[in-house]
């Protein structure tokens, strides 16, 4: 029975993460491969304004020029380093390299197998950290300027550990599933045009504008996250892609208004259902006396509150013992990620993993999981989980073979030098699933004589008597005895008596 519950907890963990989230992931990475394609767009864009100028402008633009191909060349290293281990992923589950379909998108080995395998002297997440770290560091001295801008790009490519008993790699790729890993990769990605179309704008604004002919303004949205969890607030804010400091421009938001004059282009949208929301508007601002339109237009998605929770034993928790517990929010930092349960307690011993004490058998115990998300509590799963009873062991007389290696006798025929060098009667469940020991407390054997009278004998504790060891050296050869009346203690501390063990002597 225990064997056919541990299969079908292999196959219901297979299934753990449901389609409905799975489905979700693809439709945020689409999203922001989208976002990213725009990014690249403009960034393409305000460089080549920046290489125009250079060409009109030679000895005055050199410096920024140049400063701004360091920081494309920068961006596309970067970016083509998260792409190739992106490809590597996906090869490790589907040989055609398809990024866009998952063929098998909750596998869990391959972002471990390529991010945090270790290769010549550093994992491939640790080298990507080292990389993001280089990567921000110079996009953040170009934004000296802009305090604002600085925060965000310093925490859309934060390289914090989640606690200091994993690092950030592992806080991203441990146990992760494919379609999240490639997601956060893609969001990486997403980050790093942001970031870079902030740096090349700097440098655009510090050559002198006034002798700057520009040609185009566009206007742009850029939120804080295209995804959010239903009960937090979509942040975005509305600019231009050219800034004139003598005059604030009016922007307009369907279903907002105008914002006010001191919004700097910040707003908020709370939508109520899941979902994908249309953001559209325009910016009006004056320009050579003339009242000048540009329209802007983008899109947000709402998902349901999701968490994962795998017990790494099976769908059940046995009471008074540790059940190993694996949470995860897929997305979100395991240090702010809190659960609880009822009927016991919920300890965590690592970033992710938890071990779970339930109190009484026959009771429910219901985990909560709740995450931090943009300084706010949200509840992102409940699940109830049936707790039951530790089974009963197994008694056996543990022994070395010819190598030396422990062996366990549970019954059947034996020889007899074994059994009069045994010492003591354990029990323990040891099977695929659980691996529990338990304290004999007394047992007895049983012999019969040449008349057929049953003659008992006890033991001392869980080891065998000096009456117990005379009776087996006694015994012809074909003999039977029992090792009966075994009472054993469980780790919760209740004594039960558990099935009997039948010997003949080989």
């Amino acid at each position: 029975m225990i064997n056919l519950m541990y299969l079908v907890f292999i196959a219901m963990l297979a299934i753990n993460i449901s389609a409905e989230v799975l489905d979700g992931f693809e439709l945020v990475r689409g999203s922001l491969t989208r976002s990213t394609n725009t990014a690249s767009e403009r960034n393409i864009l305000t460089f080549n304004d920046l290489a125009a100028y250079h060409k009109d402008s030679p000895d005055k633009t050199r410096e920024a020029f140049e400063l701004a191909t360091d920081v494309r060349n920068l961006s596309d290293s970067l970016f083509n380093f998260i792409a190739e281990k992106k490809l590597t992923m996906v090869l490790r589950t589907d040989k055609t390299g398809n990024l866009i379909t998952l063929k098998r998108p909750d596998d869990l080995d391959a972002s471990e197998d390529v991010m945090l395998a270790s290769g010549e002297g550093k994992t491939s997440g640790a080298e990507l950290k080292s990389k993001l770290e280089s990567y921000r560091d110079a996009i953040i001295k170009i934004l000296d300027r802009d305090t604002l801008q600085q925060r965000i790009i310093a925490d859309n490519l934060s390289t914090t550990p989640s606690d200091n008993k994993q690092s950030w790699e592992e806080s991203l790729f441990r146990r992760m599933p494919l379609t999240a890993a490639i997601t956060i990769l893609t969001k990486l990605q997403n980050d790093i045009r942001n970031a870079e179309g902030e740096a090349l704008n700097t440098i655009l604004r510090n050559i002198d504008v006034s002798d700057f002919r520009v040609n185009s303004i566009d206007a742009f949205v850029i939120p804080k996250s295209q995804t959010v969890v239903r009960g937090t607030p979509y942040s975005a804010q509305a600019v231009l892609a050219a800034v004139d400091t003598t005059q604030r421009p009016k922007i307009f938001v369907e279903g907002i208004g105008y914002l006010q004059e001191g919004a700097n282009g910040f707003f908020q949208k709370s939508p109520s259902t899941t979902g994908t929301f249309p953001v559209k508007g325009y910016i009006e601002m004056i320009r050579n006396g003339i009242p000048t339109k540009k329209e802007f237009s983008s899109e947000f998605f709402v998902v349901d509150p999701s968490a994962t929770i795998f017990p790494t034993l099976m769908n059940v928790l046995y009471a008074n013992y540790e059940n190993p517990i694996e949470i995860a929010v897929p997305g979100v930092p395991g240090q702010n990620v809190t659960a609880t349960m009822t009927n016991g307690r919920l300890d965590r011993k690592a970033n992710n993993l938890w071990v779970a004490y339930p109190a009484k058998a026959g009771t429910d115990a219901v985990i909560t999981v709740t995450a931090d998300i943009g300084g706010r509590e949200q509840v992102m799963a409940n699940r109830n989980y049936r707790v039951r009873p530790l089974p009963d062991p197994m008694p056996f007389i543990e022994y070395p073979d010819e190598n030396g290696n422990p062996k366990k006798f549970r019954g059947g025929k034996i020889a007899k030098s074994i059994l009069v060098d045994a010492e003591e009667l354990k029990a323990a469940i040891d099977d695929d699933l659980l691996r529990v020991n338990f304290a004999v407390v007394k047992f007895e054997t049983l012999f019969w004589d040449s008349f057929g009278n049953a003659m008992p004998v006890a033991s001392d504790g869980s080891k065998f008597s000096a009456s117990q060891k005379d009776r087996i050296r006694g015994l012809a050869r074909g003999k039977t005895f029992l090792i009966r009346g075994v009472v054993a203690r469980g780790p919760g501390g209740d004594e039960r008596q558990i099935s009997p063990i039948e010997v003949t002597v080989n």
